[in-house]
């Protein structure tokens, strides 16, 4: 449990956002587990995800000017991400965007700082990649440069209905499409060390065999 993507899977366990069970995924799968940021609702675990993806970003590498949240999981995410990186000494400005466009005040779409620079794009997780794409033409249009993508959870998952499956993951789909990292705090296999620890409780180390059957079906080679 010492490395940040054991500690941060193990946090999502114990605040309930992250759950094993039998649930029906966006593309209409029967998952083993699940996982929803939209509980990271009060304070105390925002600001703690928050720390998570911050270091994340600065142990990246990845250089960067200012952050992006699209709406709407994005916008909490990014601005409490803003506050994480200026406690560790990177103070940088973030932006999200308005799914409607406002026509009175300050008007547009876009809240926050004027997009500028290196743009990292922060958000939950990638399915469809839809929210990436859009949020990529607004940078764009405004003249800056995406230069990643932060989720927190890389679910390592082909893409495609089942007996059409593509032989790569939409996070890695994004990455080629716009020639950007996608980068995450932990992935299925972070999941899969913690369920197979010797550590874990019993009454989650039972999901193991069944998080394996899900890999070995729409898992990433």
């Amino acid at each position: 449990m010492n490395s940040l993507r054991q500690q941060f899977i193990a946090f999502s366990v114990s605040t309930g956002v992250l759950r094993f069970g039998d649930f029906k995924t966006k593309a209409g799968r029967q998952s083993p587990y699940f996982f929803n940021a939209g509980l990271f609702h009060d304070g105390a675990t925002l600001g703690q995800v928050a720390q998570f993806y911050a270091q994340t970003l600065l142990d990246s590498g990845v250089e960067f000017d200012m952050l992006f949240g699209p709406a709407y999981k994005g916008i909490t995410l990014a601005s409490a991400t803003a506050v994480a990186l200026a406690g560790k000494g990177r103070n940088v400005s973030f932006a999200f965007n308005r799914k409607e466009t406002k026509d009175h005040g300050e008007g547009g779409t876009i809240v926050g700082a004027a997009l500028h620079g290196k743009v990292v794009i922060i958000d939950d997780v990638i399915s469809a990649g839809t929210s990436v794409r859009e949020s990529v033409d607004l940078i764009q249009a405004a003249g800056a440069t995406p230069c990643a993508v932060l989720i927190a959870l890389d679910r390592m998952e082909r893409s495609g209905p089942d007996g059409q499956l593509t032989p790569h993951s939409a996070v890695q789909e994004v990455s080629e499409a716009y020639g950007i990292p996608v980068i995450s705090i932990a992935n299925l296999d972070d999941l899969f060390t913690f369920l197979s620890s010797a550590g874990t409780a019993p009454e989650l180390a039972k999901y193991q065999e069944a998080v394996t059957s899900y890999r070995q079906r729409y898992g990433v080679i």
